[in-house]
Formats: C-alpha cells, structure tokens, sequence
C-alpha cells in the first residue's frame, strides 16, 4: 500500500509535464521497471521521521526517480533492458528525462541550497565506482567493498539526506544510509547469483559477508520501526552465508 502511495504521487508529477506520446510511454516503462525500489521504504522511513504527508510523498517521488534513472543507466551497462524498444538509442534520453525530474521534484519540494549540494555531492561519488564495475574482469573483496559502498552505501546515504531533512532523524540519515545500503547490496547480490559475489574467492566471501553482517548491526542498534522489514529480509541470508 505505502509503495502504491508514493508511484502514484510520481506519475502525478510525470503526467503534468509536456512530453510527446513516444517520450512519455518510454519514461513511463522505466518507471514500472524500477518497481519496487525505494517506494516502500522512503515512505516507512518518512513516516517514521515525522514527516507531513505531502513533503514525505514529494521527498520520495524524487528519489524514485534518481533510482529509477540509476536503474536505467545500470540495466543500460549490463544489457538487460528489456523494457524499451531500442535501448541504445531511447534509453539515455529516458534516462535524462528521469534525472530532470527529479531536480525538478527536489526544487519542488524545497530543499536548502546547501543540502542539495551535499546530497549531489554524494550521488556524484556514488556513481563513480560503476565504472570501477563495469571494468572489473576478477573480483576479490577489497573491489567489491569499494563499489559496493559507491554504489549502494552513498546513494542510500544520499536518499535519507533527502528525505529526512529537517527531521528529528536528519543526523543519522548519512550513517543510516550507507549501513543500510551495503547490507541490502550484499544480500541481493548472495540471493541473485551476481559474479560480483560467485566469483570471490571462500575467504573474500567470508570478508564481504562479515562485512555486511557489521553495517546490519549497526542498524539494528538504531531502533527504527522502518527499518525492521529491510533487516527481516538481510538478517537470515548473512548468517547463513557465513
């Protein structure tokens, strides 16, 4: 229900620009694509911080739509967008379609100057490691940690800056989200049978987890209802992996 909230508050955001029929049949697959994403969790997290109904649900369209460009540009890298017709060709205007949304999303929802510029700053260098990634022909556990922390702990470290600024949570929003960043990129990683894990060696696996298993306990120790289904979800697979 709570990820139903916030698609439907981004495609009101979607359907108010001007855009031909071709663009916004193409925005709107990517849109579906990155179902389900940040939608459920940005709106728990939201809640939880005590954030007014409509700053939450504006906060978490426009990190959907970062996601959902980043989702794009990765799908784009391995060759697994199955959701646009040509892909090389519509997929990066999509692409940049997404990522002007979500500045304008961000503008709408009327963030300080400063905080904009720290949470770019941070999806700059979130970004940054993917082409680390797409050129890594052997993995071990050092490259791992190093891209999975750009990729996966500053982007959700960028996302909580967003969405609980201003809130009695905002401090903790940086930490919070790179711990629970890197524990979800490890599990989904274990769950899908990525290479980035199965080629590791036993003993970098060992480190990659154990890894893992520390930014997991770090955000159990933060005590926050929305983050109770994220651990729910990462806790069984590190321990057995271990």
């Amino acid at each position: 229900m709570s990820a139903g909230v916030v698609f439907q508050e981004a495609l009101r955001i979607f359907n108010r620009q001007h855009l031909p029929e071709v663009a916004r049949q193409d925005v709107l697959a990517a849109l579906k694509a990155g179902r389900p994403g940040t939608l459920a969790f940005t709106y728990d997290a939201g809640v939880e911080a005590g954030l007014p109904r409509q700053e939450l649900l504006t906060r978490a369209a426009a990190i959907y739509f970062i996601f959902c460009a980043g989702n794009l540009a990765d799908d784009l890298s391995d060759g697994e967008v199955t959701y646009l017709a040509d892909p090389v060709r519509i997929g990066p205007c999509t692409q940049l379609i997404l990522l002007t949304l979500a500045f304008h999303t961000l503008v709408e929802a009327k963030l300080p100057r400063q905080t904009l510029s720290l949470v770019t700053q941070e999806m700059i260098a979130a970004v940054g490691p993917q082409h680390i990634e797409v050129r890594t022909k052997r993995w071990n556990a050092k490259v791992f940690c190093e891209v999975a922390e750009g990729i996966a702990g500053r982007q959700w470290s960028a996302y909580l800056q967003i969405l609980w600024f201003g809130t009695t949570l905002a401090k903790r929003a940086a930490t919070i989200g790179m711990n629970a960043g890197i524990a979800a990129h490890v599990v989904r990683d274990i769950e899908s049978h990525d290479p980035r894990y199965t080629t590791l060696s036993k003993a970098d696996k060992r480190k990659v987890v154990t890894w893992a298993t520390r930014a997991a306990r770090a955000l159990r120790k933060e005590h926050l209802g929305c983050l109770d289904a994220l651990l729910r979800g990462i806790t069984p697979v590190l321990k057995e992996a271990l």
